[in-house]
């Protein structure tokens, strides 16, 4: 290794195309996480000047240098005029670099009772808590769409299907609340993700703590955590776990997503023309003039798989992890904010597109059959006395019986829990409630915490 290619850094000097290799991806990657990484210094350093040590690491005006400093770091990051050198190789050291630039002495002390695997770990976590926040709030806004669109069209029949073959009467609103309800229990998932994220692994430092009296609870506290993540070693031990867990509830969004991008594509193609998707939604193609292609959707459909490989990802990276930090972990990085931004636009774009969906009634009752009654009859043979096998066999047999029956007749006829004619929209409005409620909630409490901790108004733009 020659001097020319060596790297001199806070932490060693080291040869040049190690160092672009170790660091990989993580100085463009951490620029979403400087916020987290200031939030979680500002923290830290109010916590070790109230350490009971004589003298104190820091007394409360270099504390509110070292916060000013962190918050015109913030601020510079907004603006996208922060930068992370290859020579700083993550957020943490390039922060740290920053406050020692400005503060001198003050900056070199930051780092006094931690690791970069704690500050890691906690950063996600911060960051974590604001991506699932946000993805239950536009989850809910397209739940709430899809219930606004079912109850719309709650009257308008819509053959029910199985194995893609015409089986039963249903109805649009069916169709669509089925959907908003899958989406209710995706964000169940999201807001359990986020319950298991919402613990501070701060002061675990390398994974074994430190022998100083710091308050992990006391850190906690002032960034807006549950509590701290009891047991140090686990603290450490859950990064890549607790990733692979939110993309789970991710890969679970996506897959509600994937379903009813599939049934969109086929119920607006012109064999069936049930539906039809804004134009501003659809491609055209480069030598067909007439082609309205549902690009979107086949990207959603496309996209989740590509959120549950990053689940697996960050599975896998973890599963024959021994104890310990270990730098296969940063490889768990890209596919955690990868998966997160792609729920999150998908999220937002078939939002956008359903409101604009239109529904073609006529369409609709034009796919109806006779045979589509064929169930729905057999069970009023079987009300009047039948057995269901000889109704059923009847039934069969003579379809024609069936030619004059009213679709919209077959859905209202279904009242019981659940059915066409049976939907609880009440239920699906509290539900969407409380899950907004919850983000609401949650939201004005970390703004409380964070104007608090940095002695300002949070957000800082």
């Amino acid at each position: 290794m020659s001097k020319s290619t060596r790297k001199r850094t806070t932490v060693g000097v080291i040869d040049q195309e190690v160092l672009a290799f170790t660091a990989g991806k993580d100085v463009v990657l951490d620029l979403a996480l400087v916020q987290a990484d200031c939030l979680g210094s500002a923290a830290h350093a109010t916590m070790l000047s109230r350490m009971p040590i004589r003298p104190p690491l820091f007394n409360s005006r270099e504390v509110k240098r070292i916060v000013d400093a962190l918050c015109d770091i913030m601020r510079r990051a907004d603006r996208g005029g922060f930068a992370i050198t290859l020579e700083d190789q993550d957020v943490h050291l390039a922060v740290e670099r920053t406050l020692t630039e400005t503060l001198g002495d003050l900056g070199k002390k930051i780092h006094t009772g931690r690791s970069r695997n704690d500050q890691v770990a906690l950063d996600l976590r911060l960051y974590g808590r604001d991506q699932l926040l946000g993805a239950i709030q536009e989850a809910t806004d397209l739940a709430t769409e899809l219930r606004r669109f079912g109850e719309k069209h709650v009257a308008v029949p819509m053959v029910g299907r199985t194995h893609m073959q015409p089986g039963m009467p249903s109805s649009v609103g069916l169709w669509a609340t089925a959907f908003s309800e899958s989406l209710l229990d995706d964000i169940a998932l999201l807001m359990q993700a986020y319950e298991i994220n919402d613990k501070s692994p701060l002061g675990s430092a390398a994974s074994y703590g430190v022998p100083l009296p710091i308050d992990r609870a006391l850190v906690a506290d002032l960034l807006g955590f549950s509590g701290p993540c009891h047991n140090v070693l686990y603290a450490n031990n859950s990064r890549g776990k607790v990733e692979s867990v939110i993309l789970m509830a991710m890969s679970q969004v996506m897959l509600t997503l994937s379903r009813l991008a599939q049934d969109l594509m086929l119920f607006t193609m012109p064999e069936f023309g049930y539906f039809e998707l804004p134009a501003a939604f659809c491609t055209g193609s480069s030598i067909m003039p007439q082609k309205k292609n549902p690009d979107v959707l086949e990207l959603v459909r496309a996209k989740a798989t590509r959120v549950f490989a990053g689940m697996t990802a960050a599975y896998d990276l973890v599963k024959a992890s021994p104890t310990g930090y270990n730098r296969d972990l940063q490889e768990a990085k890209e596919v955690f904010m990868e998966g997160i931004h792609t729920t999150r636009s998908s999220l937002r774009i078939v939002t956008a597109m359903m409101t604009d969906t239109s529904v073609n009634a006529a369409r609709l009752i034009q796919g109806f059959t006779p045979d589509v009654f064929a169930t729905d009859r057999a069970l009023e043979l079987v009300s009047a006395g039948m057995p269901f096998r000889d109704a059923y066999h009847y039934v069969k047999e003579n379809l024609h019986e069936l030619e004059s029956v009213d679709p919209h007749e077959a859905i209202a006829r279904k009242k019981h829990l659940g059915a066409t004619a049976g939907l609880d929209f009440a239920q699906y409005d509290q539900r969407l409630a409380s899950a907004r409620a919850f983000v609401e909630n949650e939201q004005e409490e970390i703004r409380k915490v964070y104007t608090k901790l940095l002695g300002r108004k949070f957000p800082l733009t």
